[in-house]
């Protein structure tokens, strides 16, 4: 909205104290004359103090005195709006159009209020013929802008905002619309330098910090992040979403018991949900606290027994604790709410294969290698399983891709000699143990006391040189 107050508004007005003229009607209302110009600034009085009602009743007043003041029936509107009866704020500007059709303040301000009814396209329309009156209306501009970012529009809104800046670069909330429409089509580069423009001429805004950190958070200049947010809680410290973020952004840094301060800051403002307490879990988990992380897995599932992480959480702190019976429920549970995600799959091959059960582990492991056949750990894995599980020429397959993935990975090449060798190739083995030496001398070391079955051979230790 434009500015409501009237051009002549002053404290003191019509010889008197402003003040002594709102007690006054206050007191006497209607029954008391007061001339248009008091009551023009007792509306004003009333509006910067968000006592919309009472200015109304100023106006109407006003206007029962002048009905042809387009001013009045234009500020009717106005605190109509403000009072969310918008139909009647419709009205209220037409009359002053049928009184003043050229008048571009209160053409915006229709547009506003229509684009408040989702009634769009005749927001933009009003914000048109604005511009055409008026090609350099900056207000017009700024919220033909609003409203096509509203509508997704944003390369549209950007040229307005633009527009906007150049007429009037302190206009603060241009910057920061100029700031958002950057941050949502990817550009956080120009949408951080807005914000920052924003800043310089509002730095009280929260909102601005927040997004701001947004940002920085994105750019993963994650330190410059948390400052953003403790801008934005210094200046309104029950801003539980930014005290969030303020933890994510703590996790990034790896300071989890900071991260866990701002998370349970949001548990003390708002009362906690699932999500919060789930970060709460993963930043007890990853110090190695899991009695806490449990707890607070079990906390996200008490809001939320849908979600999948927590059930997957909860497997991991216990496989952790080697609980692994205890474990494979709560895999098992995860999968069936995301029976596609290939992690689930993999904690709980491993958690099979852990507990011997050799035949669910290798079903497992093939489920991840089909979800994710990029996967060379848990082609690792199943080669692993396999070999115990007597399946040789499946496992010595599974090395091959897992090698294929990373051919520079000597400790596989080791588990490949292994294999080979038992299936009586020796001469592959021999090579596939100097392809491992080749890569890393050190895992000479690993071959002595990992691999005793392939020490036994002479002729390998005498190719190798280890007996000298």
């Amino acid at each position: 909205m434009f500015d409501f107050e009237f051009d002549d508004y002053e404290d003191s007005v019509g010889g008197g104290n402003l003040r002594d003229m709102v007690h006054r009607f206050e007191r006497e209302g209607s029954h008391a004359y007061f001339s248009s110009e008091v009551l023009e600034s007792i509306a004003t009085y009333y509006f910067e103090r968000g006592q919309y009602r009472n200015a109304l009743k100023a106006i109407d007043q006003m206007l029962d005195m002048h009905p042809y003041a387009s001013d009045g029936w234009m500020r009717r509107g106005i605190l109509l709006n403000n009072l969310n009866e918008h139909e009647q704020a419709l009205d209220a500007y037409e009359q002053a159009l049928q009184l003043n059709p050229a008048d571009t303040e209160t053409i915006v301000n229709r547009g506003i209020t229509l684009d408040t009814l989702g009634r769009s396209e005749e927001a933009l329309a009003a914000f048109d013929r604005a511009l055409q009156l008026d090609p350099l209306n900056e207000e017009a501009l700024f919220n033909r802008g609003v409203t096509r970012e509203r509508l997704d529009r944003l390369e549209e809104a950007l040229a307005d905002f633009e527009r906007c800046a150049d007429l009037c670069p302190a206009h603060p909330e241009v910057w920061y619309e100029l700031g958002f429409c950057y941050d949502r089509l990817g550009q956080n580069a120009r949408s951080l330098d807005c914000y920052d423009k924003h800043l310089d001429l509002d730095p009280y805004s929260h909102d601005a910090w927040y997004n701001r950190g947004i940002v920085l958070n994105r750019l993963e200049r994650y330190t410059e992040a948390v400052d953003s947010y403790d801008f934005a809680v210094a200046i309104d410290e029950g801003f539980a979403s930014a005290w969030y973020n303020r933890g994510n952004a703590m996790a990034n840094l790896g300071k989890l018991h900071d991260a866990i301060e701002s998370y349970l800051k949001v548990i003390d403002l708002e009362g906690g949900d699932a999500a919060t307490f789930y970060n709460i879990a993963l930043a007890y988990e990853e110090l190695e606290n899991y009695p806490q992380a449990i707890r607070f897995f079990e906390r996200t599932l008490e809001e939320d027994e849908g979600y999948g992480e927590a059930w997957y959480g909860l497997g991991c702190c216990l496989e952790a604790q080697e609980h692994f019976a205890e474990a494979q429920p709560f895999f098992a549970r995860a999968i069936h709410l995301r029976p596609h995600n290939g992690e689930y799959w993999h904690a709980l091959a491993d958690c099979e294969y852990n507990l011997g059960r050799l035949p669910q582990a290798l079903d497992a492991y093939r489920r991840v290698i089909e979800m994710t056949p990029a996967n060379r750990e848990a082609w690792v894995d199943f080669a692993e399983t396999l070999f115990e599980a007597g399946y040789l020429e499946e496992a010595l397959r599974a090395y091959h891709e897992a090698l294929t993935l990373n051919p520079t990975d000597a400790t596989t090449y080791l588990k490949q000699a292994r294999t080979l060798y038992a299936l009586g190739r020796s001469e592959e083995s021999l090579h596939s143990v100097k392809q491992a030496l080749g890569l890393d001398p050190k895992t000479k070391e690993h071959l002595l006391f990992a691999h005793p079955e392939l020490m036994h051979d002479a002729h390998l230790r005498r190719e190798l040189g280890l007996d000298h």
